[in-house]
């Protein structure tokens, strides 16, 4: 059986934070279950079972992420991984992440991630003015906790990159951003473009125009090759996989071959969906209590949410920079902005920088 990688969300939408734009928000309000609650550890077992019978001994990939994953409590990651050394018994590699809001992370949780070999998403959109929408309930600013956690994840030695959701704002600020990062020792960093909610047209500073986001990504794209080149290089990982798609290495970032892959995402009762941006009642897959994943994996809805993914735009077909642009990458972005412009603008401008890493034989974080 081939690999898995399974993203978990042990405490479905439910979140301590209000953040002005948080795309599963918007998922559960395009189903009839807002949210599940916390994962029961009898769910959890199954999960678990279910996802080493498909693998077969190939590797597994448990990934959470919410919601904010750290509400279901630390005692069930405790019991989670101590599950999986129970019944890893065809001995699959197994890989654990987590993407978090840091608000709930103490030293305790600090000392778990890094005993258990937790890649850590941290949630950051920039200095203190670029993460004005990560909001507590109260309507204070989450930044400065946020940073604190980034401080403890160092002192415990916890492999940690920082999650960005790319704004409009952030967009306008771009350098000022990267530069922040890197003046806090960040080296792993990813820019998420903020989606609007299914069906919106809306704009506001929340969300980018094509405009700048072509402008974010020649200016940021710049700093990133000038530091690869003074040696002290920085992660950015579309930039990354761009790197690699120029090079004709394997990629690894979801989307950005511009057509939908295999993958499985589970609700905190079981339910089960292709995508983390389409766990919806339209593509609900089945429930692992009730199936497994061989048979959600060839079911028509999956089948479906592929073949919806490899039709090639007109537009896109006689494109001098379709190699790399993939008509947009991911199809959820596409369906929040048409961002063609921003994407011909970058390569068009930027494709020079990429012969820098011409020499490398391996690109790889």
């Amino acid at each position: 059986m081939p690999p898995i990688s399974l993203m978990i969300k042990p405490a479905s939408s439910l979140c301590n934070l209000s953040c002005e734009y948080c795309f599963y928000k918007d998922v559960s309000h395009h189903r009839e279950h807002l949210g599940f609650g916390v994962m029961e550890k009898e769910t959890a077992e199954i999960l678990i079972e279910k996802a080493l019978q498909y693998a077969d001994g190939e590797n597994v990939s448990f990934a959470f992420q919410g919601g904010e994953p750290t509400i279901a409590g630390l005692d069930f990651f405790k019991f989670f991984t101590s599950k999986v050394k129970e019944k890893n018994i065809r001995n699959s590699n197994i890989f654990y992440g987590i993407q978090t809001n840091g608000t709930l992370v103490d030293a305790e949780w600090a000392r778990f991630f890094h005993d258990n070999n937790f890649l850590v998403g941290l949630s950051l959109d920039g200095d203190y003015d670029g993460n004005k929408f990560r909001k507590k309930p109260s309507g204070d600013n989450s930044f400065y906790k946020i940073l604190t956690t980034a401080e403890l994840f160092k002192r415990n030695n916890v492999e940690f990159n920082i999650l960005t959701v790319l704004t409009g704002f952030c967009a306008d600020n771009g350098e000022k951003v990267y530069k922040f990062f890197r003046s806090k020792g960040f080296k792993y960093i990813q820019f998420i473009p903020c989606l609007k909610p299914f069906g919106s047209n809306e704009e506001s500073e929340l969300y980018m125009t094509p405009e700048q986001y072509g402008d974010f990504l020649i200016k940021v794209f710049n700093l990133y090759v000038k530091d690869y080149v003074r040696h002290n290089y920085i992660s950015v990982r579309q930039f990354d996989n761009w790197v690699r798609l120029f090079l004709r290495q394997p990629v690894e970032q979801c989307g950005i071959l511009g057509h939908c892959t295999h993958q499985f995402v589970s609700e905190a009762n079981g339910n089960v969906y292709p995508c983390d941006f389409y766990c919806t009642d339209e593509y609900f897959l089945g429930n692992i209590l009730e199936t497994d994943f061989a048979t959600m994996e060839k079911s028509e809805t999956a089948k479906q949410f592929i073949k919806e993914s490899l039709k090639i735009p007109e537009k896109c077909k006689n494109c001098n920079v379709f190699g790399l642009c993939r008509a947009g990458g991911c199809k959820r972005t596409q369906l929040s902005e048409d961002y063609c412009i921003a994407y011909k603008r970058f390569f068009t401008s930027c494709l020079p920088l990429f012969r820098v890493f011409i020499n490398e034989k391996t690109w790889s974080v």
